[in-house]
């Protein structure tokens, strides 16, 4: 089955997270889908090779999801392997006081992919209308203006041949619970646990809401949504890589044409030794 095609959510659709399964596994087994993404990381790093080298286009995948979904792992895992040079990752936490004196927008547009490279936000933008909302940071009427401004925001990216491709990990409430407790028990993990993680979690509904209404006003066919299962670690890589490989493989990037005579350069080479 196509995972990139399973987990977007169709544009039009009303997002009900419900209705998504946190646990899917598509019935592969774990080492069929460990050999996949080894397959699928092989695919990543000649495609990537190819987009740097070309430098016409550019990706940008967008990383969203409650805390312990796996967002610093998937992008260890996935992302990691590629060549630095022509990726870059940004995670974005609570902005300073000189970013908020800007608009919303303006600490993200500069971590946007220049062309050949890959960008992976860790949040997001969406983080204005997440986050913002559910702690009512500024007025209902404010936030709600933001999701046509991110639609307009990522066309304007897809204009300048920047795709988008956005992931929501999908966390089951109870599966983050073991996390957060495996955080608390384990020394090497304490240090990623702060007391607010609380007041996150009693919010839980609140942000489900917030979340579907993101993905559902925000879910274009030039900039997708994807809701990935990330109860199982293994699958989630998976379902990340296909998704990334798929986008890569619609890009198509082509090595560029030489510009020198290579009969030339290797005489010149020899006279040089």
């Amino acid at each position: 089955m196509d995972l990139a095609i399973k987990y977007r959510v169709p544009p039009g659709t009303r997002v009900d997270l419900t209705q998504w399964r946190t646990d899917d596994a598509q019935g592969v087994d774990r080492d069929a889908a460990e050999a996949r993404l080894a397959e699928n990381i092989d695919a990543l790093q000649k495609l990537q090779y190819r987009l740097y080298a070309e430098k016409k286009q550019s990706l940008l995948v967008v990383l969203q999801a409650m805390d312990t979904a796996g967002k610093d792992s998937t992008i260890r895992y996935v992302f990691g392997p590629l060549n630095p040079a022509g990726v870059r990752v940004k995670a974005f936490g609570r902005p300073t006081d000189y970013e908020l004196s800007h608009d919303f927008l303006w600490r993200i547009h500069q971590h946007t992919p220049r062309q050949g490279f890959i960008q992976i936000f860790n949040r997001s933008h969406y983080e204005d209308v997440l986050v913002v909302r559910v702690n009512e940071l500024v007025p209902e009427s404010v936030w709600r203006e933001r999701y046509d401004i991110i639609n307009a925001f990522e066309r304007s990216l897809c204009e300048a041949r920047t795709r988008v491709v956005k992931i929501y990990l999908h966390l089951d409430k109870a599966r983050q619970k073991e996390k957060l407790a495996e955080r608390l028990t384990k020394p090497h993990k304490l240090w990623k646990f702060e007391m607010g993680d609380f007041d996150t979690r009693r919010k839980w509904d609140d942000y489900m809401r917030a979340y579907e209404d993101a993905i559902t006003r925000c879910n274009t066919d030039h900039a997708p949504w994807h809701i990935v299962p990330t109860d199982r670690k293994w699958y989630r890589l998976l379902a990340v890589s296909e998704i990334v490989r798929a986008e890569l493989e619609r890009m198509d990037p082509k090595l560029p044409e030489p510009t020198i005579d290579r009969a030339e350069a290797l005489r010149k080479l020899d006279e040089i030794g």
